[in-house]
């Protein structure tokens, strides 16, 4: 049986898969929500959900840097990727090893597919099942208490460069579930770089700040508030940036952060 992944390529499913090396930390949180932690052997420095499981698997490196050596040593028979985590160079390395699983997921119904596909990869299509179904129930209520206004919302990932989220992001899919216009959607990048002053001539409405990738703090919102006078926020950037099974937790929180910003300062 072939299964094709999220780049139309073809993966072979002869035999169960026993040796599992994943790639990409909301994968891995994934893949042990469908049962399968026995079957995952490696992982990246980056993969903190469950929060004690790189105590019991191998830390292979990072998303973008991998020790080759030591997943060769794990013998594993399927490896997890993704396009925008990691590298086409690094994908190509993993393939003289064994077969690689690439994911694209940029929206919503991506991640659900995801999810589906996994279902069919491991032989958990009844798990997988029960989990689309449970996100999409979630997303649904989220969706129905939505305040109909739409704000004009920035969303940051870096500073120095100062980057935002633009658009064809799974990011700014989170930010459209939520009802909010990204300001950068537009911008000609996935991940436009910018500048204060040029925020400041956008003026929106809703400043976001996320904890990951750079972990902004309340310095950086004091230094960004010099230059707008737009509410701004630091927020959990699991919350917009893992899909799959971190979704199941992401509308709860979509929820308080809606209600939180309900509220006059």
């Amino acid at each position: 049986m072939k299964i094709k992944d999220q780049l139309d390529r073809e993966i072979n499913i002869s035999k169960p898969f026993k040796r599992i090396v994943s790639l990409v930390p909301s994968l891995t949180e994934l893949i042990v929500v469908l049962g399968l932690e026995n079957e995952l052997v490696g992982v990246t420095k980056f993969c903190v959900h469950p929060k004690d499981l790189r105590s019991k698997k191998v830390v292979v490196g990072g998303t973008k840097k991998v020790h080759l050596d030591k997943i060769k040593d794990l013998d594993p028979d399927l490896i997890l990727c993704n396009k925008e985590e990691n590298t086409l160079e690094m994908v190509k390395e993993l393939e003289s090893i064994t077969q690689v699983h690439v994911s694209n997921v940029i929206t919503f119904e991506d991640s659900k597919d995801l999810v589906k596909d996994y279902g069919v990869l491991f032989n958990t299509t009844e798990t997988a099942t029960n989990l689309v179904s449970e996100l999409i129930n979630r997303k649904n209520l989220f969706r129905e208490k939505l305040n109909s206004k739409k704000l004009r919302v920035a969303y940051f990932i870096w500073r120095k460069p100062w980057m935002v989220v633009g658009g064809n992001t799974f990011i700014n899919s989170m930010l459209e579930i939520n009802g909010w216009e990204n300001i950068y959607k537009n911008a000609g990048s996935r991940y436009p770089e910018t500048n204060l002053e040029n925020l400041k001539e956008q003026k929106p409405e809703l400043i976001l700040l996320s904890s990951e990738p750079f972990p902004f703090q309340q310095k950086h919102l004091d230094e960004i508030s010099e230059f707008s006078n737009s509410r701004i926020e630091i927020v959990d950037g699991e919350f917009f940036s893992w899909y799959g099974s971190r979704q199941l937790k992401a509308f709860k929180y979509f929820q308080e952060l809606q209600n939180y910003l309900s509220t006059p300062l």
